[in-house]
């Protein structure tokens, strides 16, 4: 057996291994799957510097939402250990004064009084495709995952500064895939149409009746354009 490529993987906001659960799984034959650890830092360039204090020297970068910009940022500041990128329902927009301000309202409602539940059914419905609401079992991984990481992890997550990467991209040569469901509402399609457009050779796969949380909706789909990914 050849060896395994080095491939790192970033979650979203709230979200750990348990994202990447079938990926890391499906693609052990031909990945070593580290997944970074992002819950700790309180600027984005704390969360890079411990993330990359976890990585090996070089490797693969694949980064889901959240985790996109934090592999954007990665690329700003060690290129030279990222050898491919793989966006997945991510952006590179700086957040809009209306994603903002509901930002601060979502932290606002984290912060008072009670136990933290994790994702409830409002977050749910803007996070998951609307065919897979009673799919109890999708739905309860998501809850579980986001509960236990807890309230304090949000407030850090949510509060990062989230930067324009367009210069980041526009410069890229390695291979590049972007993967976005077609009904993501989170960072919708145009976002990963616009970024496709930015590096023609990239590769863009959309995922029909699949909301953001595409590697936990349609993991077979989304371990099967990483594999062509890799192997490219």
């Amino acid at each position: 057996m050849t060896d395994r490529l080095p491939l790192l993987l970033l979650p979203g906001l709230l979200n750990d291994a348990e994202l990447w659960r079938a990926q890391i799984a499906d693609l052990s034959d031909i990945a070593e799957c580290i997944v970074g650890d992002q819950t700790r830092g309180e600027t984005m360039q704390a969360v890079v510097d411990d993330v990359l204090a976890q990585a090996p020297e070089r490797f693969a970068l694949a980064g889901f939402s959240l985790g996109g910009f934090v592999a954007q940022q990665i690329l700003r500041t060690a290129p030279e250990r990222v050898l491919r990128l793989a966006l997945i329902d991510t952006s590179i927009h700086a957040d809009s004064p209306e994603r903002a301000a509901q930002r601060k309202t979502q932290q606002a409602s984290v912060r008072l009084p009670g136990k933290f539940h994790g994702f409830g059914d409002t977050l749910m419905r803007s996070y998951i495709d609307a065919s897979r609401l009673d799919d109890y079992v999708l739905v309860q991984r998501v809850r579980d995952m986001t509960a236990r990481l807890g309230a304090d992890v949000f407030l850090r997550q949510s509060a990062l500064d989230r930067e324009d990467g367009h210069d980041v991209l526009a410069g890229y040569r390695d291979p590049l895939l972007i993967v976005c469901g077609a009904n993501d509402r989170i960072t919708p399609l145009a976002i990963s149409e616009a970024m496709h457009a930015l590096v023609p050779d990239s590769t863009l796969v959309v995922l029909p009746d699949c909301g953001h949380l595409a590697p936990m909706e349609k993991p077979d789909e989304v371990s099967a354009a990483m594999r062509d990914w890799l192997l490219r």
